[in-house]
């Protein structure tokens, strides 16, 4: 406490000291008197060359540079792309400057008189490429690619690290223009520190045939390429962990990183038994994101990593895993990236769930408990090789493989309670299973740029074989009560084979009608055959032996779905508005053909679907967006055979062959726009999706609660949802930096089910408002307040089904000092309450984490002490609802412990460091 104290008396002091200014004026060419738009303005500290703050000059060439600072003096640098920089020095004797006319030169022209040294223009406007210098933005010694990230104007990262710009979700995450193990963003960020990164940019997300046609992206999803710095790019750079706590909880993690210009190998490898994905190295909490929940990426204790799971998806994981990827790239011939990842993980979870089941006339509960034991052994191995045969003509092949093994046991107990607290029936049950499943998926792609620049041709091939292996043992006994009792008991060992093996044929040719206006010609096919061998035995009292075979839950069935699809499509391509259409016209043939149930049944479909797009740029600031989208979704094999599935006997299936595939409509539209002079960021979201002939669960309860379950198609299901942001960055100099972001959500859902005949209707809305604060002083104390409430109100068409409302709330706060130096403390900080769980189960929660660090030997290694859930407290309680349906969950979490750890990071760099010009005016 006396250091947070003595840290805001600093704080507070230099902010009575320091002063507004306001530089004015225009950017323009010299030659030609053009007024230079997105030229950036950047004022630097003379005593330390620390940014202090930044502009972008608007349409008009005119700028705006205001900051805050209590230095007598500072450097202000001009510059523009493909322009020599100027540099002036402004003494601060007044609070404005109006400078009038600067010219910049082209960067070709030489210039008498002209210094060279280092320049960091903290960002660069290009045409369609947003550029960060990570050297502009302050962070710690220790700091990775998110902590930069975090740094940037209109960039956002949430709890679980997922990115933003501007509203729109970055998807990869590249370096040196190539991929980092996986698509997975958050490997990079996390993983790589920020010291070896010159350069960060930011530009839409462009698919292959995009990229090599010179295409722009639609602008709904964002990359992040991450420069490595030249004298950085060859050599190496890794870090190792230990820790151990109490109750033996344990992590290790290692991370090598050798660059050689394009060529990179990384290798990474972990192991613990506290939800880590196992390669995270913050040295602060050691939780790779969201450690208030106490978990890594998911609140049920599982995670994935590009494409990698980690886990059941529940309770408390214990990993192991190694990784390696290798890419290598030559200018004009050829990319490849390739990676391996293997996996282990244990899992274990304990779980109970209250639910309340609404009935025409009434309700009914379902209380259970489970216990769940799993362990899972993954390899993964994917390849992406490019192959430039000349300027035209590119070939990509992308294959990887898979094969994961799993056993796993789950007990469980389930019983029925009328609203008359009558018991009804009641099921225990307990399922042992192992299983193996291979997976081996390949993409070909071939384009061929024509004569005309527009003009190309692309032809795809993919494939994908995926082979199921199970045994698993299952025994239940279910009684039910009431008049008339039975007790039955179930023994069965089940064997299961399945198949699928989808191969994907398309060919697509794009003509340009004028430099800025297309149409494209396309057609696809796609077969995919589904073969299903599943044998059921029951126990034989007599034998003592499963040789007793069950012809009523055993299956032998094959399922080919096969598709084919013309399109068309037209665009046009402004500088202002960019608009698209395409229509794909389909025809889909399901057969289906049960050997053991005498069941066939042939079913053809034809669907016609539209996509359309428009987006309106103000200006390189302010842009707006409309998308149309439409997709199908075939009904599975289960839901199409009409022979009754009795393997769960609570809930007895049964399949309609007559159904139809339903059709997903979602209109959304999107505003953003940023403003580099007052550092504001405003973003609307607004979608409206609807499906027509959704396929819905028609149930019948009888009399002792048993469920039959059959599916029709029904309309009238939709949502909508709204989202907003605004966002707001102060800064004095490099003493004080501020970042507040308010985000309101609203959700509304229409759904629509049937029980017993009658249909059932809910209409649930949500508004979640949330606040969230980033405070940092002189890189020594960061604070970041936050608080989120949300009021759900559920109602439903039934009358003798109660309407619903309820209030969730969660204030968080994470404390981080760096001072005295070499010293890091870290608080993490939240509280959740939930106004309407039912009885037994937690409505709030005080969840702390506090670790206290010391670095040494030059910063290169860090020994620290974590407190994990400090007053022991956390919770996995969570209340959902349906159409049909209201219920209360409690998992087991990760619990209070307290771990001593060791990381240690080395580098070995070589390289030349690069000059650039800067022109000087008095």
């Amino acid at each position: 406490m006396i250091r947070l104290c003595t840290l805001l008396l600093l704080f507070t002091s230099s902010l009575i000291f320091a002063q507004d200014y306001t530089i004015t004026g225009t950017v323009k060419e010299k030659e030609s008197q053009q007024l230079l738009e997105s030229a950036t303005i950047y004022a630097e500290s003379i005593k330390d060359s620390t940014l202090i703050s930044y502009t972008i000059s608007e349409n008009n060439g005119g700028f705006q540079l205001d900051f805050k600072t209590s230095e007598p003096k500072v450097n202000v640098f001009f510059t523009y792309n493909g322009y020599k920089s100027v540099m002036k020095e402004f003494v601060l004797n007044k609070p404005k400057f109006e400078v009038g006319d600067i010219l910049l030169q082209p960067q070709l022209q030489e210039l008498d008189g002209v210094s060279v040294v280092g320049e960091r223009i903290p960002i660069t406007i290009k045409k369609d490429t947003l550029e960060f210098n990570a050297d502009s933005f302050k962070t710690r010694p220790d700091a990775t690619v998110e902590d930069v990230l975090k740094k940037l104007p209109g960039v956002e990262i949430d709890s679980e690290g997922k990115i933003t710009v501007n509203g729109k979700e970055v998807n990869q995450v590249l370096v040196n223009g190539q991929v980092f193990f996986s698509n997975d963003p958050k490997v990079a960020t996390k993983s790589l520190p920020k010291e070896i990164i010159s350069k960060i940019q930011i530009t839409d997300t462009k698919t292959k045939t995009q990229e090599f046609a010179g295409e722009e992206g639609n602008g709904e999803t964002k990359t992040i390429n991450l420069t490595i710095k030249e004298d950085k790019n060859k050599g190496m750079m890794g870090r190792l962990s230990a820790g151990y706590g109490t109750d033996d909880r344990y992590q290790l993690n290692g991370l090598l990183n050798y660059f050689n210009n394009k060529e990179r190998v990384s290798i990474l490898t972990g192991a613990n038994n506290i939800n880590n994905a196992g390669f995270s190295f913050d040295e602060i909490y050691d939780m790779v994101g969201n450690t208030s929940r106490g978990i890594s990426f998911n609140s049920n204790g599982a995670f994935s990593v590009g494409g990698m799971s980690f886990g059941f998806g529940q309770g408390i994981v214990t990993t192991s895993n190694l990784g390696a990827s290798y890419a290598n790239a030559k200018k004009g011939k050829y990319e490849l990236d390739a990676n391996y990842f293997f996996t282990s993980s244990d899992s274990y979870n304990d779980q109970r769930t209250n639910r309340e089941n609404f009935l025409p006339d009434g309700s009914f509960f379902t209380n259970s408990e489970s216990n769940f034991e799993g362990t899972t052994k993954s390899h993964r191995g994917a390849a992406n090789l490019e192959f430039d045969i000349d300027e035209t003509l590119r070939i990509s092949v992308q294959p990887a493989m898979s094969v994961n093994n799993t056993d796993s046991e789950n007990i469980s107990a389930t019983e029925s309670i009328s609203d008359q607290d009558e018991l009804i029936n009641r099921n225990r049950s307990r399922t042992v299973s192992n299983g193996e499943q291979r997976n081996f998926t390949n993409q070909l792609n071939i384009f061929k740029k024509l004569d005309t620049i527009g003009r190309y041709i692309r032809f795809g091939f993919s494939n994908n074989n995926t082979e199921n292996m199970n045994v698993s043992n299952f025994y239940t006994r279910r009684e039910v009560f009431g008049d008339n009792p039975s007790d039955e008991e179930l023994d069965q060992q089940t064997f299961t084979n399945a198949t699928t093996d989808s191969y994907n044929l398309g060919f697509t040719y794009n003509h340009p009608l004028s430099k800025k206006t297309f149409v494209s010609l396309g057609y696809n096919f796609r077969n995919a055959m589904n073969k299903n061998e599943k044998s059921v035995y029951d126990y034989d009292e007599v034998s003592q032996v499963y040789d007793d075979f069950n012809t009523l839950l055993s299956s032998d069935f094959n399922f080919e779905n096969k598709q084919h699809y013309p399109e068309a499509g037209f665009r046009r391509n402004g500088e202002k508005f960019r608009f698209g259409l395409s229509a794909r016209y389909f025809f889909t043939e399901l057969d289906n053909e049960d050997f053991l149930q005498s069941t066939t049944f042939n079913n053809k479909y034809e669907n016609l679907l539209f996509t359309a797009n428009a987006n309106y740029s103000f200006d390189k600031r302010k842009r707006m967006s409309l998308w149309y989208y439409s997709d199908l979704n075939m009904p599975s094999v289960r839901q199409l055979q009409p022979v009754p599935d009795v393997s769960n006997p609570l809930n007895i299936v049964i399949g309609n062959p007559d159904l139809n595939p339903s059709t997903n409509h979602s209109l959304s539209l999107s505003f953003n726009n940023y403003n580099w002079q007052e550092r504001t960021g405003m973003f609307f979201h607004a979608s409206l999706r609807a499906e027509t002939d959704k396929i819905v669960a028609v149930t019948t309860t009888d009399e002792d609660f048993i469920r039959t379950t059959e599916y029709r198609n029904i309309d009238g299901n939709y949502s909508i949802y709204g989202s907003a942001r605004y966002s707001k960055q102060f800064k004095k100099d490099s003493t004080f930096t501020a970042k507040i972001n308010i985000k309101p959500y609203f959700n509304y859902n229409k759904g629509v089910s049937f029980s017993n005949g009658e249909q059932l209707e809910s209409n649930s809305y949500s508004i979640t408002p949330r606040i969230s604060t980033t405070l940092n002083f002189l890189e020594m104390l960061e604070l970041e307040p936050g608080y989120e409430f949300g009021y759900t109100d559920t109602r439903y068409n039934l009358s003798a089904v109660d309407d619903i409302n309820f209030v969730t709330q969660r204030a968080t706060l994470k404390t981080t000092t760096y001072w005295p130096k070499n010293l890091i403390w870290g608080n993490d900080i939240s509280y959740t309450y939930n106004s309407n769980v039912g009885p037994g189960f937690d409505k709030d929660a005080l969840f702390w984490n506090m670790s206290l660090g010391m670095q040494m030997f030059k910063e290169k290694a860090t020994l620290k002490v974590l407190a994990y859930d400090l007053l022991n407290q956390n919770n996995n309680t969570r209340r959902s609802t349906g159409t049909d349906y209201i219920q209360d969950f409690q998992g087991t979490v990760l619990q209070r412990y307290f771990m001593m750890s060791f990381t240690f990071k080395f580098d070995q760099f070589g390289g030349k460091k690069k000059k650039s010009s800067m022109m000087y005016l008095d």
